[in-house]
């Protein structure tokens, strides 16, 4: 379990510690994913579902969201 903890710690911070040379339009992607994996993840463990699935739906919604967020504040 400590392993499992440590591997998600690293997983998100890991894109938020290489945020200063990227584009806005590529921070708005990886913030949106990452905040759409953690609100599907917690949706769909909240419903009842996998929470897998929820992050997987969640990240990818989140990333094309904030990818179209982060390319108009250009």
């Amino acid at each position: 379990m400590k392993r499992l903890g440590m591997i998600v710690v690293i997983a998100v911070v890991t894109p938020f510690t290489a945020c200063t040379t990227m584009t806005p339009q590529q921070q708005g992607t990886v913030t949106g994913a990452a905040i759409g994996a953690a609100a599907g993840a917690g949706i769909a463990a909240i419903a009842g579902g996998s929470g897998w699935t929820g992050a997987a739906v969640g990240g990818v919604v989140g990333g094309v969201v904030g990818n179209i967020k982060g390319g108009k504040q250009q």
